[in-house]
């Protein structure tokens, strides 16, 4: 007998075959206002592609099938080589071939970091482990650029657009990747805790050879070509930043030793490792003594890319979230037509714009070459501001939109389960929010003009709208409190600045209804960073926000 206990109905699979800037009138919006048309061609047909069901599928098995370390050969040679799913390698190709990784600072056309960011956000709606080579390789280009005789070593394998997966020196390679390595264990943040040691090979300095001892706690991502690495200079010494490649120039390979795979919860597809050194060979970046502010001028970048980030996976769980909603009927209607699950959606959807258009001014403040205090304010102070809030929010807020698949959401093979469990790592990488919330006491004590430029621009935005005249009084009264007191209300200093700069942002750029609903449910009612959906409605052009949000 041909068994047959029910038919199945009202079910729905996770968006895919959608074009995401298409979709996405805000970002779309961004691109023209930076002047970033040029970039539209290519855009457009790379979004096509990583809207594909296919890629989902891609992103789902390098996910699945985790990396794996092999540390000997067959012979019992040490080799410490990483094998990835084809998937990876697939996705690391697609993203390589759109020029991305080089971008910002291989052209110079008006533009170029808004394009940018907008080509990172939309592959990480789909996949976010490979961006992580792809955000140190590009955050180490302007460092190394200063280094006369290895930039001329490395410029056309960091400018490539070619997908080189092979393990062998750099110089036999048409692109290469860089990683880096700073977090050891006594130390985490305090990087001022580390305890590896460079001596010197002769006379040292500048461009000099060094060997290595130590170890890396988070070494990210072991299978790149290169990494910068902080050792001190001597076993008392001042900290220095040091090129530490894969392979010595004799075609050995490096004494950079792998202990283990990190079994992350998240960004599962990207391989995070313990090292050791064992007087592993490095050249000198920069000056002894400087080694800190290198590597926090690479952090500057790094965690730009953690913003945009966050935005994607904000982006992304919204986007699914709405598609769902609208198809499946629960108690006579779609879910998205049901009341409370209307004032979710539409939480996700303001939450989700914000994040794209304080992402979006922030890459464009990195295209200032003169330097100026306001658009120094937008990266010194705005960015670390930005990656506490930011990606705390995408860590609350992929959960509520998983919860609107309910069980579907919470399974593995799904989108939505990749999502949450890859939110948490932007919030931690380049700095835990505590850490960038005392980051943005600092550059507003030490950098005066700066600040004074951002309260002024904040001041002209707001202009005319009281509950904005409000928030900005009350920032003001923080920023007057002695800094010892400041510090113990770090964070929510840095959430006032973050949603004052997002509701101002907002109603630059934003339709009126996407900008009054932000202001009215993160300002004038003080429910920021409350459960989401937690919100009075009356007033609000919900229907204008949602279709906004992703058109119907």
């Amino acid at each position: 007998m041909d068994w047959t206990t029910h038919q199945v109905f009202n079910q729905f699979p996770e968006l895919g075959d959608y074009d995401p800037l298409a979709s996405d009138p805000a970002l779309c919006e961004a691109l023209a206002r930076a002047d970033a048309g040029w970039a539209r061609p290519a855009l457009d047909s790379y979004a096509r592609r990583l809207g594909r069901a296919d890629t989902y599928t891609l992103a789902q098995q390098a996910n699945r099938h985790a990396p794996e370390l092999h540390r000997f050969d067959t012979r019992g040679r040490r080799i410490d080589a990483i094998e990835f799913h084809p998937a990876w390698h697939q996705l690391m190709a697609l993203y390589r071939g759109q020029g991305l990784v080089s971008l910002p600072f291989r052209e110079q056309q008006p533009g170029r970091w808004t394009a940018w960011a907008a080509g990172f956000y939309l592959h990480g709606q789909v996949e976010q482990g490979t961006l992580c080579p792809a955000t140190m390789t590009q955050a180490a280009i302007p460092l190394l650029q200063r280094e006369d005789a290895l930039w001329a070593q490395l410029k056309d394998k960091l400018y490539s657009d070619t997908y080189d997966a092979r393990d062998m020196p750099a110089a036999d390679k048409a692109g290469i990747w860089l990683g880096m390595g700073m977090t050891e264990k006594q130390g985490g943040s305090d990087v001022r805790a580390n305890t590896t040691v460079a001596t010197a090979m002769g006379a040292g300095g500048r461009g000099g050879e060094y060997l290595l001892r130590g170890h890396k706690w988070f070494f990210s991502a072991p299978q790149c070509d290169a990494h910068l690495v902080t050792a001190r200079v001597g076993a008392d010494g001042p900290f220095a930043c040091f090129y530490v490649p894969r392979w010595r120039p004799d075609g050995s390979r490096n004494a950079v030793r792998v202990q283990c795979l990190k079994d992350k919860l998240g960004n599962r597809s990207n391989a995070s490792a313990e090292v050791e050194f064992e007087d592993a060979w490095g050249i000198l970046i920069g000056e002894e003594g400087r080694g800190i502010p290198t590597i926090i001028e690479m952090a500057g970048y790094t965690r730009l890319n953690c913003v945009v980030g966050s935005a994607a996976i904000l982006r992304q769980a919204t986007v699914q979230a709405i598609a769902y909603a609208r198809r499946r009927q629960a108690f006579g209607k779609a879910l998205a037509d049901q009341p409370l699950m209307r004032a979710v959606l539409t939480d996700l959807a303001l939450e989700s714009e914000a994040a794209l258009q304080l992402a979006m001014r922030l890459a464009q403040a990195c295209e200032d070459e003169t330097s100026s205090p306001g658009e120094r304010a937008w990266r010194r102070i705005m960015t670390p501001a930005a990656k506490f809030w930011v990606c705390k929010r995408a860590v609350e807020l992929t959960g509520e939109a998983m919860e609107v698949l309910g069980g579907n959401g919470y399974v593995e093979d799904g989108v939505l389960a990749r999502l949450y469990r890859e939110a948490p790592v932007n919030s931690i990488w380049e700095g835990s929010g505590n850490v960038m919330c005392l980051d943005v006491l600092r550059a507003l004590q030490r950098d005066g003009d700066a600040a004074q430029a951002l309260l002024a621009e904040l001041q002209s935005a707001a202009a005319g709208e009281p509950r904005l005249a409000v928030a900005l009084r009350e920032l003001l009264a923080l920023l007057a409190l002695p800094p010892e007191q400041q510090q113990a209300l770090g964070r929510l200093l840095a959430q006032r600045l973050v949603l004052l700069a997002q509701a101002c942002l907002l109603r630059r750029h934003a339709p009126s209804a996407m900008a009054d609903a932000f202001i009215a449910t993160r300002l004038a009612d003080g429910g920021a960073g409350r459960v989401a959906g937690a919100m009075d409605m009356r007033g609000l052009d919900v229907a204008a926000i949602l279709a906004r949000a992703f058109p119907a």
